[in-house]
């Protein structure tokens, strides 16, 4: 089940490795649009580093999520990868880190880079809050307007989530489950089979 960051500033946590300087930055986005942006806002930050590497993963389907990765002038596949499997090791996604580093003028080999740039990574997601997303599955119930206050109420109380109410020529209700045949017993029950369930697709929410 993915994770993602809770809503919230930035976190942004500073490490050291041999008199080099990683400051790794976590933020919770949208779309590889947003993730590219904050990248270009770490760069605008810190003119003066040499590096700014980057991952980021976006999309909670698993099918059409979205993810790049950049070494951005390191040795090819010792920051970016590395930065990027941290992210799936804790099943995050719309989530973006950069790492910027300040040479510290001592080299730190392959290994050292990988180690430095994933541990940066680490650190920064263990000063993180995490939520779990969890798909929805929503449904418009229709129901007579005379109904409609007691129907939510009723709902409510046996803890299915309503989202909404509109009205037309019956009030409808949008509702949100994880378990559709639940939904549907207790629909049944408190309309006494008068209300019209019909799906209407899904939602990832944080949990």
């Amino acid at each position: 089940m993915p994770h993602t960051f809770a809503p919230g500033p930035d976190v942004v946590v500073e490490t050291e490795v041999k008199r080099s300087r990683f400051l790794a930055a976590l933020r919770r986005v949208e779309s590889p649009e947003s993730a590219l942006a904050f990248v270009e806002e770490q760069r605008r930050l810190y003119p003066d580093a040499r590096h700014h590497c980057w991952a980021f993963v976006v999309g909670d389907e698993h099918a059409t999520r979205a993810e790049r990765s950049s070494d951005d002038g390191e040795p090819g596949g010792t920051a970016g990868i590395p930065m990027l499997q941290v992210l799936h090791h804790r099943d995050l996604v719309n989530v973006a880190v950069v790492v910027t580093r300040w040479f510290g003028g001592i080299k730190l080999g392959a290994g050292g880079l990988v180690r430095a740039y994933s541990g940066a990574v680490t650190t920064a997601l263990d000063s993180a809050r995490v939520v779990t997303r969890v798909r929805r599955e929503l449904f418009e119930l229709g129901v007579d307007h005379a109904d409609a206050g007691r129907v939510e109420a009723e709902l409510r109380q046996r803890g299915v989530s309503v989202l909404g109410v509109a009205y037309g020529e019956r009030a409808v209700l949008t509702v949100a489950t994880s378990d559709p045949v639940v939904l549907t017993a207790t629909v049944a029950s408190v309309t006494s089979g008068s209300g019209d369930l019909t799906p209407v697709g899904h939602q990832w929410i944080d949990e």
